[in-house]
């Protein structure tokens, strides 16, 4: 799997920034280091 774009940060603007590259194809990874956000969007 090809890695296209990486953001950090899935605040009010990197969460956006990533749902949006998603829906244009990319394949996205995010970072936080907020736990309890990550696992809130880990369980989707």
């Amino acid at each position: 799997m090809s890695l296209d774009l990486v953001v950090i940060g899935l605040g009010y603007v990197g969460l956006p920034l990533a749902r949006e590259a998603v829906r244009g194809g990319l394949v996205v990874r995010g970072f936080d280091v907020t736990t309890s956000l990550v696992d809130a969007l880990n369980e989707g």
